[in-house]
């Protein structure tokens, strides 16, 4: 039986009735929704529909759910909102940025503050403001291709925003309309083959702070009444034992979607003007990033990349077991670019790291990714398009 199909022991029914659960939510190809979800759209996330549906059959209320590589934070959300003390990390500052924006509750004064912003500043965001008061909220490296045609209207506004969330009272406040900003940056440039007109941009950009405080009031409230936690790491996964949470804690739960070996997914990048690349969300986020594609995908495009990949991935592997107790689960959903080759590898490196496999039945949960949005290593057909759903315990 080939590792595709392959299923070597039998489960409990227990996990058999897990299992069934996680396929019904892996194969759902609703829109992403709920929640803070919608605040960012990070490249590969995947369900928050799998990511509960994980928490809720392999992990109990006084369990610790970790994410190593949390992206966008679709299972830290989730774990909250189901009452867990979740950890998540990633190397990526956006990523941690992002996440801590989506979980961070708001006063009613920081309410009342972005709210008088979307309604009161964003309508003033011109092209037209003087180009010395902008100047020192423009990062010329981090603003890279945003002076091309269809995008220096909106970097002009873009700057001007940046400028009058400055006054707003809190870094929480000021934070939470830097995500609005990047919300409707990205909708107006990455992958555009169109210009954004200024006037839809400072629309779609009030419309969406108001949606988004919503949605942030409503995951507060439900996060109350659950009592969920979050601490939020940004440290390389293969350091991961050494942060001093773990001095004290094991997980209980993993839940995660790694690095896909021979796939390129641009984390760290939009693309404008066609497919221009600029590192845009760092400067609107305000964060740190400097790094090459092949930090954030444990390896670049080229072909012996792969290698690299597996490497990287064990190490970083062994540092998740490592802050884990004895037995806990880890659920995880991967793509490959080649399968047959890969997924044999990729099995390999969770039992070198400490990991046994928890068989699905007859044959592994498998998931056609919908609007896929990155980059296999190789040209011609591929898996990437495939993820899989593995399923392994701590030993």
């Amino acid at each position: 039986m080939s590792e595709r199909q392959g299923s070597h022991s039998s489960s409990s029914a227990t996990e058999m009735d897990a299992f069934a659960t996680l396929s019904l939510a892996a194969k759902d190809r609703k829109a992403v929704s709920g929640w803070t979800h919608n605040f960012y759209r990070y490249p590969a996330r995947f369900s928050p529909r799998f990511a509960a549906a994980a928490i809720g059959c392999f992990s109990k209320p006084d369990d610790i759910v970790a994410d190593p590589y949390m992206g966008g934070g679709t299972s830290v959300v989730e774990g909250m909102a189901a009452g867990r003390h979740v950890v998540g990390n990633d190397l990526n500052s956006l990523a941690a940025f992002i996440t801590k924006v989506k979980v961070t509750p708001l006063s009613s004064q920081e309410v009342t503050s972005i709210k008088h912003w979307a309604a009161e500043k964003i309508p003033g965001f011109t092209y037209h403001v003087p180009a010395h008061e902008l100047t020192e909220f423009i990062d010329r490296k981090k603003t890279k291709n945003l002076s091309l045609v269809r995008a220096r209207f909106i970097k002009k506004a873009v700057a001007a925003a940046l400028v009058s969330i400055g006054e707003l009272p809190t870094t929480h406040a000021a934070d939470f309309a830097k995500c609005a900003l990047l919300r409707a940056s990205q909708l107006a440039l990455d992958g555009r083959s169109r210009h954004t007109p200024l006037s839809e941009f400072r629309d779609k950009l009030a419309k969406m702070t108001m949606e988004m405080l919503e949605a942030a009031g409503e995951f507060a409230e439900r996060v109350d009444r659950s009592g969920g936690r979050a601490a939020l790491l940004n440290v390389d996964a293969a350091e991961l034992d050494k942060a001093p949470f773990f001095e004290k804690n094991r997980v209980g739960l993993v839940v995660t979607s790694p690095p896909y070996p021979g796939v390129h997914v641009l984390y760290h990048r939009w693309q404008v003007d066609g497919r221009r690349e600029t590192p845009a969300p760092y400067w609107i986020a305000g964060c740190n990033d400097g790094q090459g594609a092949s930090f954030y995908n444990f390896g670049d495009r080229r072909r012996h990349a792969v290698d690299n990949y597996f490497r990287t991935s064990l190490s970083t592997l062994k540092a998740i077991r490592a802050v884990m107790r004895h037995g806990a689960y880890m659920v995880q959903m991967v793509a490959f670019n080649n399968a047959e080759s890969q997924l044999p590898r990729y099995l390999q490196n969770m039992e070198q790291a400490g990991f046994a496999e928890v068989p699905s039945g007859d044959s592994r949960i498998w998931r056609q990714v919908p609007q896929r949005k990155w980059h296999a290593t190789f040209i011609g057909k591929t898996d990437s398009a495939s993820e899989v759903v593995l399923v392994h315990r701590a030993t």
